[in-house]
């Protein structure tokens, strides 16, 4: 099979997963498709992170449709356990349960735990980081090393750093990932969300200002969910950039 046909069935599978997702049989059948492919992470993550955001937003969140124990079964073939973790654990993630992502981790086989792809092991990194928790920097850093420019991945590891409030030069680090391949060419609007928030945090609201305001032309016609959340953090910008001002004002009076 050539990339350009495995592209396709990849696509074919979450097209095949996402057209109906109130049939709650859709999961073992993306498992069944993958599996058919011997689908690697990269893979996997690219089609059931896209796929597990589609049933969330539908309004059946692949929560409601595994369980835990489905989901920590050791008697799984590796790629049927592979696409119900990834499926599961990006479900956790769009709910921010980050203490949930690291029980069900907890509960996995030993040898599934040991071996962790490193989509699933970003995903246990976006559980520490986004409690803030300072060893998820080093899980992140030992996930950078395999990740390489694999975008779905580094998305996790982005988001983990949006929400952590009280990590080490979070901001700093965030803006340092968000200019990583394939994030330099500023054209994700979500990446220009998170250095947004980052910037701000930071106190440069004009640059914090201008990023939100490239992202929201960016933004995907009819994403009112999304849009949603970036005229929050403009708004914010805008008020935190006001409230700097009038104390600067009083403090030179």
């Amino acid at each position: 099979m050539s990339s350009l046909e495995r592209r396709t069935a990849l696509l074919r599978a979450r097209t095949r997963a996402t057209v109906n997702t109130a049939d709650r049989s859709w999961p073992g059948r993306l498992a069944g498709d993958l599996r058919e492919l011997d689908a690697n992470w990269r893979e996997s993550a690219e089609v059931c992170a896209d796929a597990a955001w589609t049933a969330r937003a539908t309004g059946h969140s692949v929560l409601g449709l595994l369980s835990p124990d489905r989901v920590t079964d050791g008697g799984l073939d590796p790629v049927t356990a592979q696409t119900f973790r990834h499926l599961y654990l990006s479900a956790l993630r769009y709910d921010f349960r980050c203490s949930s992502i690291q029980a069900l981790v907890e509960q996995l086989p030993q040898p599934a735990r040991k071996d962790l792809d490193c989509y699933s092991r970003a995903l246990c990194a976006f559980a520490l980081l986004g409690r803030s928790r300072p060893e998820g920097l080093d899980l992140m850093d030992e996930v950078l090393d395999e990740a390489g420019t694999h975008a779905k991945t580094l998305h996790v590891l982005l988001h983990g750093l949006w929400l952590g409030q009280d990590l080490d030069q979070g901001p700093s680090r965030l803006l340092a990932l968000s200019a990583r391949p394939p994030f330099d060419t500023g054209t994700d609007p979500i990446v220009l969300f998170r250095r947004a928030g980052a910037l701000r945090r930071l106190g440069r609201y004009d640059e914090a200002l201008a990023a939100i305001d490239t992202a929201m032309e960016l933004l995907p016609p009819g994403d009112i969910a999304v849009h949603a959340d970036l005229v929050r953090e403009r708004s914010l910008i805008t008020t935190a950039g006001d409230l700097h001002q009038l104390i600067s004002q009083q403090i030179l009076c």
